[in-house]
């Protein structure tokens, strides 16, 4: 066993180095160091670009919702000219976090001494400052963030030199933009902490292998497991891959009132992840996401997403029953995921645990390795 933080970056640099007839599951201990941990937080959550949901969630001005990266606390909010714009979540007087959940306001005003700054960030109310004598109320401002849409999502980095995120994603538009996904309604948004490490969590998301074990009383019944493909290259920022549904599938295929997608694509899904983790089941009719945080090696915060193709929440008569109706699917659906991979990471910490070799289903798993070693093993002689 392994435990070293020099030799666990140098097998992980060795297993993503295996080709795809050889690649073995990441090593066990990279799921339970901390000097990982840490080393993942500068060169992969400070630097590359993360989803905090999407833009359907804050339709109208004032709209917000928040989140966290690299145990940044943040805010993305719809301004008066209708852009989304990302901002810190914490006071610039007293550090006091400005903003919790989502919701909508006219202007952000801190819970604590009322200092109010405007949809642009700007602070115009600060009381009983007026004796000071150096505070600058007109300079006064909260730090913002690098933000863009893409398809719908929203995506925020901390970091200023990271390349353009739609020039990173330029190959996987080509494959996802005839579902005109940024269309599609949104249901719910649900924020979970589930008792694993993240890395886990975006590896069992990322292979259908599992399904009609893990998921065989829910979505594992309908996945053609030998009908899988996957992209004939591998991409920095993201990988994906491709399935169709049988005409017995309950969902995963396009509504008879819609005109866009035609041939194979009426009933073929699309299933990326945008390294470092955000993946989500983008299908003809619906899609449903996660994107993941780590809160300390052994667990990881998960915000679960739902959204359906326009012409399907068109024809639903009661939204509400219906509603309640995919949500209890999908609670089971998570629910069946959170066991399994709760379960690997109690088994990771077993002396016994090893790699073992990969299957052709799981080839997004070696996409994910290769990404982790291009981030993290740079530096090893």
């Amino acid at each position: 066993m392994v435990n070293d933080t020099h030799e666990l970056l140098e097998a992980l640099s060795t297993t993503a180095a295996l080709n795809r007839q050889s690649a073995r599951s990441t090593p066990p201990q990279l799921f339970r160091n901390e000097d990982i941990a840490a080393l993942e937080t500068e060169k992969i959550w400070k630097q590359d670009w993360v989803c905090t949901g999407l833009a359907s969630e804050i339709p109208d001005t004032g709209d917000y919702l928040t989140y966290s990266i690299a145990s940044e606390k943040i805010f993305c909010i719809r301004d008066t000219t209708g852009r989304i714009r990302t901002f810190s979540n914490v006071c610039r007087h007293r550090m006091m976090q400005l903003l919790e959940g989502s919701g909508q306001s006219k202007r952000v005003t801190c819970p604590y001494h009322a200092w109010t700054y405007d949809l642009d960030g700007k602070l115009k109310i600060a009381g009983q400052m007026n004796e000071h004598k150096t505070f600058e109320k007109n300079k006064t401002c909260l730090p913002e963030f690098r933000t863009e849409i893409w398809h719908g999502w929203i995506y925020v980095t901390l970091n200023e030199s990271a390349p353009p995120l739609s020039e990173s994603l330029s190959a996987l538009d080509k494959v996802v933009k005839r579902f005109n996904m940024s269309e599609y309604k949104h249901i719910i948004t649900q924020d979970h902490e589930w008792d694993t490490n993240w890395k886990l969590l975006t590896e069992n998301f990322m292979e259908g292998y599992h399904l009609p074990v893990a998921h065989k009383a829910t979505v594992g019944a309908w996945m053609p497991v030998n009908k899988v493909e996957f992209p004939a290259k591998t991409y920095d920022a993201f990988t994906y891959q491709t399935f169709p549904k049988e005409n017995d599938a309950t969902y995963g295929r396009a509504h008879k009132d819609n005109k866009v997608l035609k041939g194979k694509w009426r009933n073929t899904s699309v299933m990326p992840t945008v390294f470092p983790s955000h993946m989500y089941v983008l299908a003809p009719d619906h899609f449903w996401y996660l994107s993941l945080r780590p809160n300390g090696i052994g667990k990881v915060m998960v915000r679960f997403g739902f959204a359906v193709a326009p012409e399907v929440y068109a024809a639903i008569e009661d939204i509400d029953a219906w509603t309640e109706e995919m949500l209890q699917f999908f609670d089971q659906v998570n629910a069946e995921d959170q066991h399994v991979v709760e379960g690997i990471f109690l088994g990771s910490e077993s002396a016994f645990a090893e790699s073992g070799p990969l299957s052709w289903l799981e080839r997004s798993i070696h996409d994910f390795q290769a990404y982790l070693a291009r981030r993290l093993c740079s530096d090893i002689a």
